[in-house]
């Protein structure tokens, strides 16, 4: 069953003698590792896979996971398996064990937008940047497990001294309102296993074997959350590359790689060194650049394609010039190779980048897709009207009841939700079965208890009538009822406020011509709601479009040809990493933008950029000449084109290809 590995990848697949970390490089074949292994220890070595856990860090490889371990493994064993990420194992344990942490089961998950809220109230309105302040410094102390005592002795100045502040009532409001944010779903099984010695046993003897992907990426408390269930037993395999370490900036500790050797001096170190996915040009571009970071671990990349065709450099005069060469070498690029749309990728720094490359494909005539973008049905004022539609569908949703009786604001403020979610607590209700509960009133002035209840009557009013009444004439009462529209303009900037506003209006229409066309009710469309959002993810995957994507959101993906744009001193490096003196985790994210390349890699820069309100000249990245030879740049000397000529050598070529008739998609 191994005999389609190579050497150092059977050598992985078969070492159970112990911890064992496996250094995977791009294109290594890491994920093809970890499920042979799975299928070896089950089928060989006679596991039995309800005992083994493979942990990733995202929804999207966890199903890539499943559906290729499903191909090797019988199906009840496949069912058997635990694959998922960190925070869900988190969730299944704090579930689990809820009453050891002072939860109840059904407590309630709050995302970024209830955080924040929770935090303005706490800080008195602080402005914007100062709350984001504050949920970045919890957040962080949180990964590191430090807790609010800690907190108060590491303030530095007055920015961490207003956080520390405010940590240890932010934890209080978050256990009275019965939720948990992000960072407990890993820390609270850490406290759980530290302090109650019987849940740990519990949960060593469940998952006897661990198999974490994208090790590289984890922070210090899911690396000791690795320990305590791993044991000293060391019964894991860690999959990473110390190279494509680029989520500092959230968290990750690329040190947990240096902890593993100190933790477990038994420690297995294998290297996957041979590279499935890009030709030796562009990894020995790769090999070089990396090389100037200084090395945990030394590794080179090669690989049995050939040399490959040389990387291009193109230098364009601005942004919109640089926008328009892309386009225009892409289409000229995928008619003399007889490619698809889905075979390219446009790689950016920032997300700001992708705004021109976006308006030249539509220009262009070429669809696109965007990874790592915002879901529609993630933006706030969405979440805002779906919290009403997720309550009226579920009284006992706590996280939808709190944010649908804050947004709008209509007088029920923290220190309200704060009795309210105490009361619930010690009851075990959800936040709307304790509202109407006779003994909420020796806990709640009547001015407070008349605000909840009028609210709940309410969601009770609506619920009633989703049964029966078209979904559009209930949303346009909601809305009408609420004022969500005149809310939205007292709250946001005129165009911000706009802006959510025809996304509100898209969302009513769309649902009300989905109601009709499907005869359903709103009742109905609720429970659908968050499956339509997973299928629309699913096709625009699976369109012939070019893939738009952020490097960050890029770490994992693969294109035959990829054009990286916007590489220039201040942009990649970012100036910030550079003023603080951190361009390794920059230059471990242009190593990890080179090696999304299979078979050609255009890298584009600007001679001029706006920053700010000015325009100014600025340099090609310090990173191209550290790629060394083997890179082909434009003839300096050549005279720019023109918009106008651009304009007319792409007419031509559209009359060649006869894609005029190709639909514009964004």
């Amino acid at each position: 069953m191994l005999s389609h590995l190579n050497a150092p990848q059977r050598e992985a697949v078969k070492y159970l003698d112990g911890p064992c970390l496996v250094l995977a490089g791009a294109g290594s074949g890491k994920t093809r590792v970890i499920t042979q292994k799975i299928a070896y220890m089950v089928q060989e070595c006679g596991l039995e896979a309800r005992n083994i856990a493979a942990i990733t860090f995202t929804n999207k490889a966890a199903h890539e996971m499943q559906e290729r371990v499903g191909k090797l493994l019988d199906t009840r064993s496949a069912k058997q398996l635990t694959v998922c990420t960190f925070h869900s194992l988190g969730v299944r344990i704090v579930r689990q064990e809820a009453k050891l942490v002072g939860l109840k089961p059904q407590f309630s998950i709050l995302d970024s937008a209830d955080i924040l809220q929770i935090i303005t109230e706490l800080s008195g309105n602080a402005d914007k940047a100062t709350t984001k302040a504050i949920q970045w410094a919890i957040s962080g102390w949180k990964n590191a497990l430090i807790t609010p005592s800690e907190a108060d002795r590491l303030v530095t100045d007055e920015a961490s001294n207003a956080a520390a502040k405010l940590y240890r009532a932010y934890e209080k409001t978050l256990r009275a309102y019965q939720g948990v944010d992000f960072d407990d779903l890993i820390a609270l099984p850490v406290r759980l296993f530290d302090d109650h010695p019987e849940a740990r046993e519990r949960w060593q003897n469940k998952l006897r074997y661990l198999l974490i992907d994208e090790y590289q990426d984890t922070n210090r408390a899911q690396y000791k959350l690795l320990r305590q269930i791993a044991s000293d037993r060391g019964a894991f395999t860690a999959v990473g590359d110390d190279d494509q370490a680029i989520y500092a900036w959230r968290g990750a500790d690329v040190e947990n790689l240096n902890l593993l050797q100190k933790d477990y001096p038994r420690l297995k170190v294998i290297k996957l060194e041979q590279n499935y996915r890009s030709s030796n040009r562009i990894l020995n571009a790769a090999n070089t650049l990396i090389a100037n970071n200084e090395k945990l671990f030394e590794k080179k990349l090669w690989s049995e394609h050939g040399l490959g065709e040389p990387i291009h450099i193109t230098l364009a005069r601005d942004p919109d010039h640089e926008a328009e060469l892309v386009a225009m070498k892409l289409t000229a690029h995928k008619f003399e190779n007889k490619t698809h749309f889905s075979d390219y990728a446009i790689l950016y720094r920032g997300n700001h980048q992708a705004r021109i490359i976006e308006t030249q494909l539509r220009n262009h005539r070429i669809p696109y897709v965007m990874s790592g973008g915002q879901s529609f049905f993630d933006r706030a004022e969405i979440r805002d009207l779906l919290s009403y539609l997720r309550l009226m569908a579920n009284e006992d949703d706590d996280l939808a009841f709190i944010r649908a009786i804050t947004t709008p604001r209509r007088g029920v403020g923290a220190a309200t939700l704060e009795a309210l979610g105490n009361y619930a607590g010690t009851r075990h209700v959800s936040l709307f079965g304790a509202a109407f509960e006779e003994g909420i009133a020796e806990h709640l002035a009547a001015r407070q208890l008349e605000g909840v209840r009028k609210f709940g009557h309410y969601i009770q009013q609506l619920a009633h009538r989703a049964h029966k009444e078209p979904a559009g004439v209930l949303l346009e009462d909601l809305l009408r009822t609420i004022g969500y529209e005149a809310w939205l303009m007292e709250s946001f900037e005129v165009r911000d406020a706009q802006n959510r506003w025809r996304n509100v209006r898209d969302f009513v229409e769309w649902l009300s011509r989905k109601g009709e066309e499907d005869q359903k009710t709103l009742h109905d469309l609720v429970q659908t709601i968050a499956l339509i959002n997973m299928l629309d993810k699913g096709n625009e995957e699976d369109a012939d479009a070019v893939q738009l994507a952020t490097l960050h959101a890029s770490k994992g993906l693969e294109f035959g040809h990829v054009f990286l744009i916007g590489v220039e001193e201040g942009l990649l490096p970012h100036q910030s990493s550079i003023d603080e003196d951190k361009i390794e985790e920059e230059r471990r994210l242009m190593y990890v933008g080179v090696t999304r390349a299979q078979r050609s890699l255009t890298i584009t820069a600007c001679e001029r950029r706006r920053f700010g309100g000015e325009i100014r000249m600025v340099e090609l990245s310090r990173f191209v000449d550290e790629m060394g030879d083997g890179l082909r740049r434009a003839d300096k000397d050549a005279a720019p084109v023109t918009q106008e000529e651009g304009r007319a050598k792409l007419a031509g070529l559209r009359a060649m290809l006869g894609s005029n008739k190709s639909p514009a998609q964004s």
